[in-house]
């Protein structure tokens, strides 16, 4: 990205040339949350550390597991993830659709297994991407992996119609 121009820069210089620059490069709903000069031998200056999308969905952690999911009157889906996780960035994506699609109707969190383990354990979670249903306080519907869109929809729609 930097160019032969930029790489004269001071560091804040050229952060600020390259968020100028980028402004293009990236939709504005994206945030740059960090970005830094890598070393003198490395083929590229500049390094874009970590990208995030604003999430529709909110984080759940095991201070607001009882109120958010056990205690909750709508149906609750959870998406239990890993920051390191390359699959779970996907089902990330797919999850703030539904969030959107099924506001009012189901809500929608992610916990993250690494940094509340009593959850994972207390749930059985092995693996993870893995999303999980919760009706009335209660485990109701599982989809492990990375699936199409599709799949959190179907076992979205049974638990909604289903009775208990």
């Amino acid at each position: 990205m930097a160019t032969s121009s930029s790489s004269s820069l001071s560091p804040q210089l050229l952060n600020t040339h390259f968020a100028l620059r980028s402004s293009s490069l990236f939709p504005s709903s994206l945030q740059i949350n960090a970005f830094s000069l890598c070393p003198p031998k490395s083929k590229s200056r500049l390094r874009v550390l970590a990208i995030q999308r604003p999430s529709k969905a909110t984080v759940v952690t095991a201070q607001s597991w009882t109120t958010s999911v056990v205690d909750s009157k709508t149906p609750v889906l959870v998406e239990f993830y890993a920051s390191w996780c390359g699959p779970c960035q996907m089902v990330h994506r797919v999850i703030d659709e539904i969030a959107a699609e099924y506001a009012g109707k189901v809500n929608c969190y992610v916990l993250n297994a690494d940094k509340d383990p009593r959850i994972t354990e207390e749930y059985d979670i092995k693996a993870v991407p893995i999303v999980v249903l919760f009706k009335n306080g209660e485990k109701c519907e599982s989809v492990v992996g990375t699936m199409p869109k599709e799949f959190y929809v179907a076992a979205i729609e049974r638990v909604l119609s289903s009775s208990s």
